[in-house]
């Protein structure tokens, strides 16, 4: 084979610069700490690496969106905080207006004390965050959720959604409340029926909220749930005897007798204290067509003739007409028996309202630290999954320091070796021998 002196250098200067090459990448590596400098110096690799870059840059945004959830979780936890002390402490307020001894003064000291926690309420109603959004009004962050248009009315203006932020590829966590749901939508009376006295009695009768004995009964079909309690007093005698009947005011019918409700004297004799049963009682009720509908209360006191109770179907109350009512109660209470008594079923009727109110408050509450444990659970697993993305990539991409360095020295020998012997290789010509 003949070979030419330009082939000759060709190959020489090709091994110099193919060890350059070596050695120059070996250098890189060294430099860098990372094998793979392209991606065809192990496509495998490279395409692994590549997914779990993307995975890892996820589960980042994962951590990143668990700590601004626990911001705003921190944040609603601490308004439903002050919006529960604030509820025990108009209770204790209701409780302590109670006391029979107090006087109109004092009794309106107390209502400038809760109109005070009134206005506190609004505030925390329309808590922002620290980029202004609100935490009471769904969606509608932007929104201010509660305007009061007049005292004690009280108005939403955002929307039952929640706002959510992904804390995990297949969880979100709710970052906002439907402040509806919160402050307005609260049942009242025991959450199944609610009592009350009749604004124009004036007895010293005073009711109690009643117990369902037959949740099925009361909601049964054909329960109008809405009766009328109403008294009357036989003072004909030496002794008065009180009597009563319970009528549906939709048909105007006594539920005791069966027939068209009359003013007295009733079937039932009232006795303070006792138990009404809105079921058949025979004797003395006479109404052929018997009736349960499950539930009974308590009246004390003595009412007056022609006094009325009232027993109907639970329905949503806010906070904000029950603190106002209250206020009004204790500005406006009175002098004598009577006076007395509307501001004790008043004080009653606020302390149920209140009572269930406190009830949402202390779910809520409840809801919110499952969040805050859930978020914390969740980004634990984030910050475990990001260790082992960093060494999973380690594995694939880092350099082995110890075969790199003993690689790069015999790149290093492979390049003086073929410079020594090119240059001995360039010199074999027959020049030299002339």
């Amino acid at each position: 084979m003949r070979v030419s002196t330009q082939t000759v250098f060709d190959q020489g200067v090709f091994n110099i610069q193919r060890n350059q090459t070596t050695l120059i990448r070996g250098q890189e590596q060294i430099s860098t700490g990372r094998r793979i400098l392209a991606p065809s110096d192990d496509p495998v690799a490279s395409a692994r690496a590549l997914e779990v870059t993307q995975a890892k840059s996820t589960n980042e945004m994962m951590i990143r969106n668990a700590d601004s959830a626990r911001s705003a979780i921190d944040l609603q936890d601490e308004a439903m905080g002050r919006y529960t002390r604030l509820l025990q402490d108009a209770k204790t307020l209701t409780v302590t207006a109670g006391n029979g001894a107090l006087s109109p003064r004092e009794l309106k000291d107390i209502a400038a004390e809760l109109r005070g926690r009134y206005e506190e309420l609004l505030g925390i109603a329309n808590t922002t965050d620290a980029n202004g959004l609100h935490l009471f009004s769904g969606y509608q962050g932007e929104t201010q959720p509660f305007t009061e248009n007049s005292p004690g009315v009280v108005a939403y203006n955002g929307d039952q959604g929640q706002r959510l932020i992904q804390v995990a590829p297949s969880r979100d966590l709710p970052v906002s409340f439907a402040g509806s749901d919160i402050f307005q939508r609260i049942r009242n009376g025991n959450g199944t029926f609610e009592t009350a006295a009749n604004a124009t009695n004036v007895g010293t009768g005073i009711v109690t909220k009643g117990v369902v004995k037959d949740h099925a009964a009361w909601g049964a079909a054909g329960n109008p749930k809405s009766f009328e309690m109403r008294f009357h007093v036989d003072s004909s005698t030496p002794t008065p005897v009180t009597t009563y009947d319970i009528v549906d005011p939709a048909s105007g019918n006594s539920l005791l007798t069966g027939v068209t409700a009359v003013a007295g004297p009733h079937t039932r004799t009232y006795q303070p204290g006792a138990s009404v049963a809105l079921s058949t009682q025979s004797p003395p009720d006479t109404n052929p067509t018997p009736f349960d509908y499950g539930v009974e209360w308590s009246i004390t006191g003595a009412p007056a003739d022609g006094d009325t109770f009232t027993v109907e179907a639970s329905s949503s109350h806010d906070i904000f007409a029950t603190m106002h009512e209250l206020i009004t109660a204790l500005e406006t209470a009175g002098t004598g028996a009577t006076e007395n008594t509307r501001l004790s079923n008043a004080l009653n009727t606020a302390n149920n309202n209140l009572d269930n109110s406190l009830d949402v408050s202390l779910t809520v509450q409840a809801a919110i630290g499952a969040y805050a444990k859930e978020v914390d659970t969740n980004r634990s697993a984030a910050e475990d999954l990001a260790v082992q993305f960093d060494q999973t990539l380690s594995g694939l991409q880092d350099l082995d320091y110890a075969k790199a360095v003993t690689d790069l020295t015999f790149a290093q020998v492979s390049l003086q070796a073929a410079q020594k012997s090119f240059v001995q290789v360039q010199g074999l010509s027959l020049f030299e021998f002339i």
